[in-house]
Protein backbone atom coordinates (compact mmCIF):
# COMPACT_ATOMS: atom_id res chain seq x y z
CA UNK A 1 0.00 0.00 0.00
CA UNK A 2 1.39 3.64 -0.54
CA UNK A 3 2.65 5.67 1.76
CA UNK A 4 0.07 8.44 1.20
CA UNK A 5 -2.84 5.86 0.34
CA UNK A 6 -5.66 6.74 3.43
CA UNK A 7 -7.03 4.13 5.63
CA UNK A 8 -9.76 4.32 8.53
CA UNK A 9 -8.46 2.68 11.96
CA UNK A 10 -11.48 2.07 13.86
CA UNK A 11 -11.07 2.03 17.98
CA UNK A 12 -13.36 0.14 20.17
CA UNK A 13 -14.29 2.57 23.30
CA UNK A 14 -16.43 1.37 26.51
CA UNK A 15 -17.01 4.61 28.05
CA UNK A 16 -18.14 6.33 24.78
CA UNK A 17 -18.40 9.43 25.49
CA UNK A 18 -16.99 9.29 29.19
CA UNK A 19 -13.68 8.70 27.42
CA UNK A 20 -14.22 11.26 24.21
CA UNK A 21 -15.01 14.26 25.56
CA UNK A 22 -12.00 14.55 27.75
CA UNK A 23 -9.90 13.32 24.24
CA UNK A 24 -11.35 15.66 22.17
CA UNK A 25 -11.57 18.88 25.03
CA UNK A 26 -13.35 21.79 25.20
CA UNK A 27 -14.65 22.60 22.29
CA UNK A 28 -13.18 19.91 20.15
CA UNK A 29 -9.77 22.05 21.03
CA UNK A 30 -7.83 18.86 21.68
CA UNK A 31 -8.94 16.82 18.71
CA UNK A 32 -8.07 19.81 16.09
CA UNK A 33 -4.33 20.18 17.96
CA UNK A 34 -4.02 16.33 17.39
CA UNK A 35 -5.12 16.19 13.85
CA UNK A 36 -3.02 19.38 12.82
CA UNK A 37 0.26 17.65 14.55
CA UNK A 38 -1.14 14.16 12.71
CA UNK A 39 -2.30 15.06 9.65
CA UNK A 40 -5.27 12.86 10.24
CA UNK A 41 -9.18 12.83 11.15
CA UNK A 42 -11.06 11.75 14.19
CA UNK A 43 -14.69 10.85 14.51
CA UNK A 44 -16.68 9.82 17.45
CA UNK A 45 -19.50 7.38 16.79
CA UNK A 46 -20.91 5.89 19.92
CA UNK A 47 -18.55 3.66 21.40
CA UNK A 48 -16.26 3.72 18.58
CA UNK A 49 -13.66 6.49 17.88
CA UNK A 50 -12.50 6.46 13.98
CA UNK A 51 -9.07 7.59 12.90
CA UNK A 52 -8.14 8.56 9.26
CA UNK A 53 -5.53 9.90 7.25
CA UNK A 54 -2.74 8.38 5.21
CA UNK A 55 -1.46 5.01 6.41
CA UNK A 56 1.88 5.47 7.85
CA UNK A 57 0.24 7.74 9.71
CA UNK A 58 -2.18 5.52 11.29
CA UNK A 59 0.16 3.47 13.16
CA UNK A 60 1.64 6.73 15.56
CA UNK A 61 -1.71 8.14 15.82
CA UNK A 62 -2.97 5.17 17.27
CA UNK A 63 -0.18 5.44 19.48
CA UNK A 64 -0.47 8.87 20.94
CA UNK A 65 -4.36 8.23 21.26
CA UNK A 66 -3.99 5.36 22.92
CA UNK A 67 -1.42 6.72 25.59
CA UNK A 68 -4.33 9.82 25.57
CA UNK A 69 -7.07 7.58 26.83
CA UNK A 70 -4.80 5.60 29.49
CA UNK A 71 -4.20 9.00 30.81
CA UNK A 72 -8.13 9.67 31.04
CA UNK A 73 -8.88 6.60 32.12
CA UNK A 74 -6.02 6.59 35.37
CA UNK A 75 -7.78 9.98 36.22
CA UNK A 76 -5.48 12.86 35.30
CA UNK A 77 -6.72 15.95 33.68
CA UNK A 78 -5.91 16.94 30.11
CA UNK A 79 -5.33 20.14 29.26
CA UNK A 80 -4.14 21.56 26.13
CA UNK A 81 -0.53 21.74 26.73
CA UNK A 82 -0.57 18.53 28.22
CA UNK A 83 -1.64 17.03 24.51
CA UNK A 84 1.06 19.09 22.53
CA UNK A 85 3.29 17.96 25.36
CA UNK A 86 2.53 14.29 24.93
CA UNK A 87 2.57 14.07 20.94
CA UNK A 88 6.12 16.07 21.19
CA UNK A 89 7.34 13.45 24.21
CA UNK A 90 5.45 10.37 21.98
CA UNK A 91 7.54 11.47 18.58
CA UNK A 92 11.15 12.12 20.87
CA UNK A 93 10.64 8.34 22.87
CA UNK A 94 9.63 4.39 21.14
CA UNK A 95 9.48 3.59 24.68
CA UNK A 96 8.15 6.13 27.08
CA UNK A 97 4.47 4.99 28.77
CA UNK A 98 2.56 8.40 29.52
CA UNK A 99 0.28 6.85 32.37
CA UNK A 100 3.59 5.58 33.98
CA UNK A 101 5.22 8.55 33.62
CA UNK A 102 2.52 10.97 35.13
CA UNK A 103 1.79 8.29 37.62
CA UNK A 104 5.03 9.54 39.25
CA UNK A 105 3.73 12.14 42.36
CA UNK A 106 6.73 14.44 43.39
CA UNK A 107 4.96 16.68 45.80
CA UNK A 108 0.89 17.96 45.67
CA UNK A 109 0.63 21.47 45.90
CA UNK A 110 -1.07 23.75 48.20
CA UNK A 111 -4.34 23.87 45.40
CA UNK A 112 -4.17 19.97 45.14
CA UNK A 113 -2.32 19.61 42.03
CA UNK A 114 -0.02 16.75 41.42
CA UNK A 115 3.83 17.83 40.35
CA UNK A 116 4.85 15.25 37.93
CA UNK A 117 7.23 15.00 35.49
CA UNK A 118 5.50 15.29 31.47
CA UNK A 119 8.85 13.71 29.75
CA UNK A 120 11.23 10.83 29.93
CA UNK A 121 14.16 13.49 30.48
CA UNK A 122 12.29 14.72 33.03
CA UNK A 123 11.69 11.70 34.85
CA UNK A 124 15.37 10.47 34.39
CA UNK A 125 15.65 13.84 36.43
CA UNK A 126 13.65 13.12 39.18
CA UNK A 127 15.42 10.00 39.34
CA UNK A 128 18.84 11.99 39.58
CA UNK A 129 17.23 13.82 42.57
CA UNK A 130 16.61 10.90 44.54
CA UNK A 131 20.15 8.77 43.65
CA UNK A 132 22.33 11.96 43.59
CA UNK A 133 23.45 15.06 46.28
CA UNK A 134 24.48 16.78 43.56
CA UNK A 135 23.13 17.22 40.43
CA UNK A 136 23.22 19.50 37.30
CA UNK A 137 20.16 20.27 35.19
CA UNK A 138 21.04 22.06 32.09
CA UNK A 139 18.88 22.47 29.17
CA UNK A 140 16.67 25.38 27.76
CA UNK A 141 14.09 27.91 28.99
CA UNK A 142 10.57 26.41 29.87
CA UNK A 143 12.11 22.52 30.54
CA UNK A 144 10.73 22.53 34.37
CA UNK A 145 14.58 22.75 35.21
CA UNK A 146 13.78 25.32 38.04
CA UNK A 147 10.33 24.17 38.84
CA UNK A 148 11.17 20.54 39.46
CA UNK A 149 14.30 21.32 42.03
CA UNK A 150 11.60 23.58 43.83
CA UNK A 151 9.21 20.70 44.02
CA UNK A 152 11.68 18.34 45.15
CA UNK A 153 12.86 20.80 47.34
CA UNK A 154 9.66 21.38 49.29
CA UNK A 155 8.79 17.19 49.35
CA UNK A 156 12.39 16.81 51.02
CA UNK A 157 11.31 19.92 53.47
CA UNK A 158 7.72 17.89 54.55
CA UNK A 159 9.59 14.44 54.65
CA UNK A 160 11.53 16.40 57.17
CA UNK A 161 14.75 15.32 55.32
CA UNK A 162 16.36 18.65 55.41
CA UNK A 163 15.38 21.36 57.85
CA UNK A 164 15.28 24.26 54.89
CA UNK A 165 15.71 25.30 51.86
CA UNK A 166 18.52 27.65 50.34
CA UNK A 167 17.84 29.71 46.80
CA UNK A 168 20.35 31.48 44.99
CA UNK A 169 21.50 32.87 41.91
CA UNK A 170 24.01 35.08 40.77
CA UNK A 171 22.83 38.59 41.68
CA UNK A 172 23.48 40.75 37.83
CA UNK A 173 24.87 39.39 34.60
CA UNK A 174 28.16 37.43 35.41
CA UNK A 175 29.52 40.43 38.35
CA UNK A 176 26.87 40.47 41.09
CA UNK A 177 27.59 44.38 41.37
CA UNK A 178 24.33 46.13 42.85
CA UNK A 179 25.90 49.40 44.14
CA UNK A 180 24.19 51.65 41.07
CA UNK A 181 20.67 49.88 41.99
CA UNK A 182 18.20 52.44 44.33
CA UNK A 183 17.08 51.47 47.87
CA UNK A 184 17.96 48.76 50.67
CA UNK A 185 20.33 45.91 49.79
CA UNK A 186 16.89 43.47 49.97
CA UNK A 187 14.97 45.89 47.50
CA UNK A 188 18.76 45.82 44.78
CA UNK A 189 18.02 42.32 45.16
CA UNK A 190 14.90 40.63 45.25
CA UNK A 191 14.46 41.82 41.37
CA UNK A 192 17.10 39.10 40.66
CA UNK A 193 15.68 36.12 42.66
CA UNK A 194 11.96 36.88 41.92
CA UNK A 195 11.89 34.25 39.55
CA UNK A 196 12.50 31.87 42.44
CA UNK A 197 9.92 33.30 45.12
CA UNK A 198 7.40 32.81 41.72
CA UNK A 199 8.16 28.72 41.47
CA UNK A 200 7.74 29.08 45.34
CA UNK A 201 3.92 31.27 45.66
CA UNK A 202 2.91 28.40 43.01
CA UNK A 203 3.96 25.27 44.74
CA UNK A 204 3.48 26.19 48.67
CA UNK A 205 1.04 29.52 48.39
CA UNK A 206 1.71 33.14 49.12
CA UNK A 207 0.80 32.69 52.65
CA UNK A 208 3.01 29.86 53.48
CA UNK A 209 5.93 30.77 51.46
CA UNK A 210 5.84 34.42 53.96
CA UNK A 211 6.02 32.27 56.67
CA UNK A 212 8.51 30.47 55.98
CA UNK A 213 10.66 32.98 54.69
CA UNK A 214 9.83 34.96 58.11
CA UNK A 215 10.65 31.96 59.85
CA UNK A 216 13.91 31.44 58.04
CA UNK A 217 13.18 27.42 56.63
CA UNK A 218 13.53 29.41 53.28
CA UNK A 219 16.62 31.41 52.71
CA UNK A 220 16.17 33.10 49.36
CA UNK A 221 19.95 35.28 48.49
CA UNK A 222 22.31 36.22 46.32
CA UNK A 223 25.07 33.98 45.20
CA UNK A 224 27.88 36.06 46.69
CA UNK A 225 26.08 35.53 49.89
CA UNK A 226 27.28 31.89 50.09
CA UNK A 227 30.86 32.74 50.54
CA UNK A 228 32.44 31.46 54.14
CA UNK A 229 29.20 29.23 54.60
CA UNK A 230 28.65 25.61 55.75
CA UNK A 231 25.18 24.34 54.48
CA UNK A 232 24.21 21.54 56.58
CA UNK A 233 21.09 19.90 56.32
CA UNK A 234 19.67 22.07 53.88
CA UNK A 235 18.40 21.34 50.15
CA UNK A 236 19.82 24.13 47.98
CA UNK A 237 19.00 25.35 44.43
CA UNK A 238 21.39 27.55 42.59
CA UNK A 239 19.67 28.56 39.71
CA UNK A 240 21.39 30.52 36.12
CA UNK A 241 24.07 29.00 37.06
CA UNK A 242 25.71 29.21 33.56
CA UNK A 243 26.15 32.82 34.47
CA UNK A 244 28.43 31.52 37.28
CA UNK A 245 32.08 31.87 36.84
CA UNK A 246 34.86 28.76 37.70
CA UNK A 247 35.26 30.45 41.09
CA UNK A 248 31.90 30.98 42.07
CA UNK A 249 30.77 27.44 40.81
CA UNK A 250 33.68 25.92 42.95
CA UNK A 251 32.66 27.96 45.92
CA UNK A 252 29.51 27.24 45.75
CA UNK A 253 29.94 23.68 45.45
CA UNK A 254 32.05 23.17 48.40
CA UNK A 255 29.50 25.39 50.83
CA UNK A 256 27.57 21.56 51.28
CA UNK A 257 28.09 20.27 54.63
CA UNK A 258 26.50 17.33 56.65
CA UNK A 259 23.10 15.91 55.07
CA UNK A 260 22.98 18.51 52.82
CA UNK A 261 21.46 17.98 48.57
CA UNK A 262 22.28 20.58 45.54
CA UNK A 263 20.45 21.25 42.61
CA UNK A 264 22.39 23.62 40.06
CA UNK A 265 20.13 24.81 37.17
CA UNK A 266 20.67 26.67 33.89
CA UNK A 267 20.81 27.06 30.00
CA UNK A 268 24.74 27.40 28.65
CA UNK A 269 22.78 29.10 25.57
CA UNK A 270 22.10 32.05 27.80
CA UNK A 271 25.27 32.78 29.19
CA UNK A 272 25.70 36.40 30.04
CA UNK A 273 29.43 36.00 31.00
CA UNK A 274 31.84 37.89 29.08
CA UNK A 275 32.98 36.08 26.12
CA UNK A 276 36.33 35.23 27.04
CA UNK A 277 35.09 33.74 30.50
CA UNK A 278 34.25 30.22 30.90
CA UNK A 279 30.77 29.05 32.42
CA UNK A 280 30.70 27.75 35.92
CA UNK A 281 28.35 25.44 34.54
CA UNK A 282 29.89 24.24 31.56
CA UNK A 283 33.25 23.82 33.73
CA UNK A 284 31.49 21.44 36.27
CA UNK A 285 29.87 19.50 34.11
CA UNK A 286 32.74 18.71 32.26
CA UNK A 287 35.04 17.79 35.34
CA UNK A 288 32.53 16.38 37.27
CA UNK A 289 29.99 14.27 34.91
CA UNK A 290 30.84 10.92 35.92
CA UNK A 291 31.82 11.03 39.49
CA UNK A 292 29.71 8.98 42.08
CA UNK A 293 26.73 10.98 43.50
CA UNK A 294 26.70 13.54 40.90
CA UNK A 295 24.04 13.60 38.57
CA UNK A 296 24.19 15.33 35.08
CA UNK A 297 20.90 15.91 33.59
CA UNK A 298 20.45 17.18 29.87
CA UNK A 299 17.23 18.61 28.87
CA UNK A 300 16.21 19.64 25.42
CA UNK A 301 13.20 21.85 23.39
CA UNK A 302 11.29 18.27 24.25
CA UNK A 303 11.06 18.85 27.50
CA UNK A 304 9.49 22.28 27.34
CA UNK A 305 6.32 22.53 29.43
CA UNK A 306 5.66 26.05 29.25
CA UNK A 307 3.35 27.69 26.15
CA UNK A 308 3.41 25.21 23.48
CA UNK A 309 5.19 28.26 20.99
CA UNK A 310 7.92 28.12 23.70
CA UNK A 311 9.05 24.73 21.94
CA UNK A 312 9.22 26.58 18.59
CA UNK A 313 10.77 29.30 19.97
CA UNK A 314 13.57 27.64 21.47
CA UNK A 315 14.11 24.95 18.58
CA UNK A 316 14.01 27.98 15.82
CA UNK A 317 17.05 29.96 17.78
CA UNK A 318 18.74 26.20 17.68
CA UNK A 319 18.77 26.33 13.88
CA UNK A 320 19.41 30.08 13.64
CA UNK A 321 22.95 28.87 16.56
CA UNK A 322 24.02 26.10 13.90
CA UNK A 323 23.38 27.89 10.93
CA UNK A 324 26.12 30.73 12.16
Amino acid sequence: MSSDSNSTLHIELPEGRVALAPLFGPQDAHRRVIEKRLGIRMAGRGQQLQISGPSDRLPFAERVVGELLDLVRSGAPLFLQDIQQAISVLQGDGEVELKTLRGRNLLVTHDRRRITPKSSNQGKYLDEMARCDVVFAVGPAGTGKTYLAMAAAVAALKARDVERIILTRPAVEAGERLGFLPGTLTEKVNPYLQPLYDALFDLVGLDQTGQLVDQGVVEVAPLAFMRGRTLNRAFVILDEAQNTTREQMRMFLTRLGHQSRAIITGDITQTDLPSRQQSGLVHATRILEGVEGIGVVRLTPVDVVRHPLVQAIVRAYERDDEGQ
